[in-house]
This record gives C-alpha cells, sequence and structure tokens, in this order.
C-alpha cells in the first residue's frame, strides 16, 4: 500500500475510533506507528490535526476541515483496489467476517474449506463477538459483512440463510428426559442458565412472549459454561440447535413445546459497493 495512504488510514481511523490504540488494532500496526504516520502527515502539511491529552485525542479545527478530504481518498483508493481485483480475476483480497461461536466453530470451517477450492488466494480475518458488537464493526467498517440473528439494525443489508431451532437443554437425569417436547412452563420451575450478553437475545423474547419469568441464575455469551453448569445439575437452559453440534457435555437436548428458532443471515452494510471477493463469498454463501 503507498504511504501516504497509510498515513491517511491512519489518520481516519484514529478519529473514527477516538483512539491511536484502536486505529492501531484495526490497521494492524502499533500504537506508536499510528501516531508516527499522524506526526509525520502534521510535518508534511505543517499543521496539527489533533490534539493529544490524557483523556485521548480531539481533532483540531485544522482537522476537522482536511477529515472529509482524507476520507474521500481512502474511498477512492478502495474504489481502485476493487476494480484491480476484478481485473485480476479476483485472484487475491481479505474478507473481514464477524461471527459469534456457534457459526465460527461448525459452519465457517466448512465454508471457507468449500470456497478457497475456487478462491485459494484470498485471506480472512474472523471477529468474534455477540450480535450488538457485530453490528457495530459492520456500521464502522471494521470488518467487511458479518453473520447475525435476523432482523438486525436496519441500515444494514442482509441476506437470510438458515433457520435455527431453539432447544431446552437439561442434564441426563432430568426428571423430563423421557418427554416428547419439553414444556416451555417448565423451564420456570428449577434455576436457568440464560445465554445472553447486552442487548435482549433469542431466550429471552421467549420468556416475554409468554408471559414467563424464569429464575436466572447465571447470564454468560459463552455457551459451553451453560453447558457444563446443565451437565453438573445447576440449572437449565435453552441454547440454539446449531451450538448442539459434536457436544463434549452429558445433557439432552429437547424440542419445546412451542415455537422456538432464531433466523441466522448475513449482513454488511452495502451490496454494492462491497468488494469484490465479499460478494462474491456472499454468492456462494446463498446458494452453497
Amino acid at each position: 500500500m503507498d504511504k501516504n495512504i497509510q498515513k491517511y488510514m491512519s489518520f481516519v481511523k484514529t478519529v473514527e475510533y477516538g483512539s491511536f490504540t484502536k486505529a492501531a488494532e484495526i490497521l494492524n500496526y502499533s500504537q506508536s506507528g499510528i501516531s508516527r504516520m499522524i506526526s509525520d502527515l502534521e510535518k508534511e502539511w505543517k499543521v496539527v490535526l489533533l490534539e493529544r491529552n490524557k483523556g485521548g485525542i480531539k481533532l483540531t479545527s485544522d482537522g476537522l476541515k482536511l477529515l472529509p478530504y482524507a476520507k474521500s481518498l481512502i474511498a477512492e483508493y478502495e474504489k481502485l483496489q476493487m476494480q484491480v481485483d476484478e481485473l485480476n480475476g479476483l485472484q487475491s483480497g481479505l474478507i473481514r467476517i464477524g461471527t459469534f461461536s456457534s457459526v465460527a466453530t461448525h459452519w465457517l470451517p466448512n465454508i471457507i474449506k468449500e470456497f478457497q477450492k475456487n478462491y485459494p488466494y484470498i485471506d480472512y480475518e474472523l471477529l468474534l463477538g455477540d450480535y450488538t458488537e457485530i453490528e457495530e464493526w459492520i456500521l464502522e467498517g471494521r470488518v467487511d459483512c458479518g453473520f447475525l440473528r435476523l432482523p438486525t439494525h436496519p441500515e444494514l443489508e442482509t441476506i437470510f440463510l438458515e433457520q435455527d431451532q431453539l432447544m431446552a437443554i437439561i442434564p441426563e437425569n432430568h426428571y423430563l428426559s423421557d418427554c416428547t417436547k419439553f414444556p416451555v412452563t417448565a423451564l420456570c420451575d428449577e434455576p436457568f442458565m440464560l445465554l445472553e450478553k447486552g442487548a435482549k437475545a433469542e431466550v429471552s423474547e421467549i420468556f416475554e412472549k409468554y408471559n414467563l419469568t424464569p429464575k436466572v441464575h447465571f447470564t454468560t455469551w459463552d455457551d459451553y459454561a451453560i453447558m457444563s453448569m446443565v451437565e453438573s445439575g445447576l440449572g437449565i437452559s435453552i441454547l440454539p440447535q446449531l451450538i448442539l453440534k459434536r457436544v463434549p457435555y452429558k445433557i439432552i437436548a429437547k424440542e419445546l413445546d412451542v415455537p422456538a428458532y432464531r433466523n441466522i443471515g448475513l449482513a454488511l452494510k452495502n451490496k454494492n459497493t462491497a468488494s469484490l471477493a465479499v460478494k462474491r463469498f456472499m454468492d456462494y454463501l446463498q446458494y452453497r
């Protein structure tokens, strides 16, 4: 990449994230490297772009005037790179993907393996988070696309991929282990382990829909922690079926006696401006 473009990106990303450290993370540089590139820009342009203090960084009036032009240059550079990729028949590229753990564990390895048969020189960068974090990463441009529960943020474009059934999770010696379908009302009879973080997820929505109040004793976004606790007899839970592939715990998954599922899709900011690599990846997912 041209050195000047690197400097412009360092400037723009530092402002976007309000931190040298976060900009360094996104651009895969050291914090000192980001700071040095911005200092170089300031010397070249003979202006001060950022005010640096203990509370972080702040744009100067000169920085505020120049920021839109730096952003425009970066956008044009990205368009140039996309055109080069297309002319080269997508021989190289990078796809940055936001994903949650069950997709990362059970879907992505096979998806990438098959996709690489046609596009062997594409590289991947995966960021693991919850639904809210992935939405933010897409909107901020930290990732190109992300796997999410649908519906999602109204500013994002999405494609539906699969419906994932939600299952009641109980220990092997549970008194309802022989039932055909697990009564949703029985979820309130004993301690409940809730798979959730930040904003309400699909499990809480089930309880709200049927006016139920579970005895939530533990809340986490770690599905394996929940399975381990259920195995130990500390309570019961609801988990998506996708998580329950190749489970190493002695637990039983039961279909609920009410409809319960999540819709999984791929989201991105704008399909038209996505890189060729991302477009091909989307096509593959839709028709796999």
